[in-house]
């Protein structure tokens, strides 16, 4: 084991500097978004976490929270192209992906690819599950791939390439819901909710006075493709692996040693992505505090987000009142770190 982990320690001195670049302007972010954002300090971390980790955020909430605003205001930090799409009943992938055109020029007629609003950046797919799974599918084949495919012709995405997905969980007719395998593709769902009183206070008196100043871009795209290297490069502990491992495992029903009330209330549990995406959210966390090692806390902190939209309930957790919140906090009591 000594041997294996002896070449990430040898790199890891190279990465210091980027390190203690993302550990000190983590005020400075912060500082950027509380022109336009008041509160939401959790969702803020976890958004900050996918993108410094490359992942992919499933964004859960009510109308009317600023989730397009936070999201567009995290694209002008780190100065990165961002995209809105609304998502519909009647929208098609070429509206997305982009579409050939047929055009006329002197030497004749020939079909010009037009690129979609798929490439950018930062994209805001807003009400994913609006859309039929045809359209669905092209966004995360773009997810997965990094790149579409049109006629035949594969266009690569602009790099960093990172999606924000939203659902509405109030207005559920009409909709197209996930399944399972396209919602493991996701790194975080974030759940933002209603502010507290004081901070909705502060909301309408931000909103209804002078207009907010800009936000100042701290970063730039390049600076977040050597930030996802350097996060990579962080050494974790084997333990810390195992324990994310056994965390994601205790969650699968009808296993040889699955816990009891995962038998009663989960019918289908988290995958091998889980305890992927706990530990490369863990090492992001770990930085982001100025440290150069990862703790039992990074993997606790972050597995509501991981792993709520990986287990699927059944109908008697739904009928005894248990949520997946509920069902996160008994794994984390009865799977203890190593």
């Amino acid at each position: 084991m000594e041997a294996e982990s002896a070449p990430a320690n040898q790199e890891w001195p190279n990465e210091e500097r980027t390190v203690e670049q993302l550990a000190q302007s983590r005020a400075r972010i912060e500082k950027e978004l509380s022109k336009v954002i008041v509160g939401q300090k959790g969702p803020i971390e976890e958004i900050l976490i996918a993108l410094l980790a490359g992942g992919h955020c499933l964004i859960t909430g009510a109308p009317g929270l600023a989730k397009t605003l936070l999201v567009k205001s995290v694209a002008q930090i780190f100065h990165l192209k961002f995209q809105r799409i609304q998502f519909t009943p009647d929208l098609m992938p070429a509206d997305i992906t982009g579409t050939e055109i047929l055009q006329e020029t002197d030497e004749g007629r020939h079909l010009n690819f037009v690129k979609g609003p798929i490439f950018a950046n930062m994209v805001l797919a807003d009400e994913i599950n609006r859309t039929p799974p045809k359209t669905q599918a092209a966004l995360l084949e773009a997810m997965q791939e990094h790149q579409i495919t049109a006629s035949g012709v594969r266009h690569p995405l602009e790099e960093p390439f990172f999606v924000l997905a939203t659902q509405n969980p109030i207005e559920m007719e009409g909709t197209y819901p996930l399944p399972e395998a396209q919602l493991d593709r996701f790194m975080f769902n974030v759940v933002i909710d209603y502010l507290p009183e004081e901070e909705e206070v502060e909301v309408v008196k931000q909103t209804t006075s002078k207009k907010p100043e800009p936000i100042e871009p701290i970063f730039t795209g390049e600076d977040v493709l050597r930030f996802h290297q350097t996060v990579r490069a962080v050494p974790v502990a084997d333990e810390m692996v195992r324990y994310a491992v056994r965390l994601a495992a205790a969650s699968r029903p009808n296993q040889k040693e699955t816990l009891d009330f995962v038998n009663q209330w989960i019918s289908w549990g988290a995958g091998l992505r889980a305890a992927q995406f706990l530990i490369l959210g863990a090492k992001v966390r770990a930085v982001l505090q100025g440290r150069s090692h990862v703790i039992n806390e990074d993997i606790q902190k972050l597995a509501n987000p991981t792993l709520r939209h990986r287990i699927l309930t059944n109908y008697r957790a739904e009928a005894e009142g248990v949520s997946v919140e509920d069902i996160i906090q008994k794994l984390l009591d009865q799977v203890k770190p190593i």
